[in-house]
């Protein structure tokens, strides 16, 4: 049975993994655990979707009515490029997005054409598949790094008293050339995926924001498991979105195909902190 949602309230803020596109077809564990988060929340006002793929110089958000499904991905099964995700978009809350970024100092711009890649409809359509809340895309900046990204998920921290739900999507490890040397020798999981997200998690709970923001040099693994870190970078938006002293809850934890890690997490912030 459906749960049926209260009016907005004040949100978390969610890392989420979008793997494969094949996910879309095959959600399994990773794909019931966003679903379950998803119906355990009050009905948000509006959803803030950050993707690892789409990357711009400066934050920009979207303001499409009527969001495209992109399908940015070459060579997967057929029936992956009929999905289609009937989103639709909210110029006031796009606005109130925009008012956020630049209250935070961030230079910002927007984007009336912009749709939904598949690091954005994946995810989102497995949450919430009725498609019934307003989605507002957002750029990361993968040259700004951690902090960059970190710095962007603050601005957009205040929004959650609105009733806003920031979905940062992306993957905990991300090597596409060890998932190919994984798959040719036999599917065995490098012992850097479970060291490297376990970490991550550690540190996560224990609020090392300082080591988080410097995996590149303090985790195992760290540039194994992002040879470049765009798709880490979703990760810092959730982690800056929660806000000050929020509470982290690790609400999946797998792999996939291998070597990308499915974790999830929920960041929690006090309201009116």
């Amino acid at each position: 049975m459906t749960q049926t949602r209260t009016s907005a309230q004040y949100q978390p803020a969610l890392f989420v993994p979008h793997g494969a596109p094949t996910f879309a077809l095959r959600p399994g564990a990773a794909g019931a655990a966003l679903a379950a988060m998803a119906q355990s929340l009050p009905q948000p006002r509006a959803i803030v979707i950050v993707s690892a793929h789409w990357d711009t110089t400066v934050p920009t958000v979207g303001f499409a009515e009527r969001p495209e499904t992109i399908h940015d991905f070459w060579g997967f099964p057929a029936e992956l490029y009929d999905i289609r995700y009937p989103a639709t978009g909210c110029r006031e809350a796009a606005e109130e997005v925009v008012a956020a970024l630049k209250n935070a100092g961030l230079p910002t711009a927007t984007d009336h054409t912009q749709g939904l890649d598949h690091g954005a409809w994946v995810p989102l359509r497995l949450m919430f598949p009725d498609a019934d809340v307003p989605v507002i895309p957002l750029s990361i900046q993968s040259r700004g790094g951690t902090e960059q990204a970190y710095r962007l998920g603050q601005a957009l921290a205040p929004l959650a008293e609105k009733g806003f739900l920031v979905i940062a999507s992306g993957n905990l490890t991300h090597n596409l050339r060890d998932y190919q040397m994984a798959a040719m020798s036999g599917g065995r999981t490098p012992a850097y995926v479970r060291q490297f997200t376990d970490w991550l998690a550690d540190n996560i709970h224990a609020g090392n924001t300082d080591a988080l923001l410097d995996y590149r040099r303090q985790a195992p693994g760290g540039v194994q498991a992002h040879p470049t870190d765009e798709h880490l970078l979703p990760l810092y938006v959730a982690l800056g979105a929660g806000g000050e002293n929020a509470t982290a809850t690790r609400f999946h934890a797998g792999i996939d195909d291998y070597v990308i890690a499915m974790d999830a997490f929920s960041f929690l912030g006090k309201k009116g902190g």
